[in-house]
């Protein structure tokens, strides 16, 4: 081989020298892009993060409200079923004065009842009305006992009302205790 010929290979394995360095360099800043993400990808990247925190707090305040609700409700049911007992005895003690015919002492008790009674109603709380002769559901109402019905047709209803039934907002507090004829 001639020194000429020698001169072009070593000017070659020169060339594909550089050429194997610049395409090192070239993966070499690739790899840097890939590494180091562009200011529109970090941009999109805290943008989901502040979305996904946005609604995980949306959520939160939700959920707390939720709670706060539902401790009120709780609150005031307890208060209702303290107060229940209190209406029952108001009832009784109307019937018994309607049969004495108490008329002063009736008005008077009626008229403290009735403004217990729209205080609790303002409140949420609302008489379930059953009568006798309606149709008995386990689902709307207590049997305290079940005794002969005075008729065939009243087989399965309704004959009397122990104790009235309440609800608080759409949830019963106290179902009505009735006697069912059988």
């Amino acid at each position: 081989m001639s020194q000429e010929q020698q001169n072009k290979h070593q000017e070659l394995d020169e060339n594909e020298e550089l050429t194997t360095d610049e395409a090192t360099e070239n993966q070499n800043q690739k790899n840097k892009v890939l590494k180091e993400p562009s200011i529109q990808e970090q941009l999109e990247e805290e943008k989901n993060k502040y979305v996904r925190l946005y609604a995980e707090f949306d959520n939160f305040k939700k959920r707390s409200l939720k709670e706060r609700e539902e401790q009120r409700f709780l609150a005031n049911q307890s208060l209702m079923e303290t107060l229940l007992p209190v209406l029952d005895d108001f009832e009784r003690a109307i019937k018994e004065l309607k049969k004495e015919e108490e008329e002063n002492m009736l008005k008077g008790i009626e008229l403290i009842q009735q403004k217990l009674v729209e205080s609790l109603e303002k409140k949420g709380l609302k008489k379930l009305e059953v009568e006798n002769g309606n149709e008995f559901d386990a689902e709307l109402h207590e049997a305290v006992t079940q005794v002969d019905s005075p008729s065939e047709e009243m087989k399965g209803k309704i004959i009397d009302i122990i104790e009235t039934g309440y609800q608080l907002g759409e949830r019963v507090i106290r179902y009505p205790k009735v006697v069912v004829g059988k």
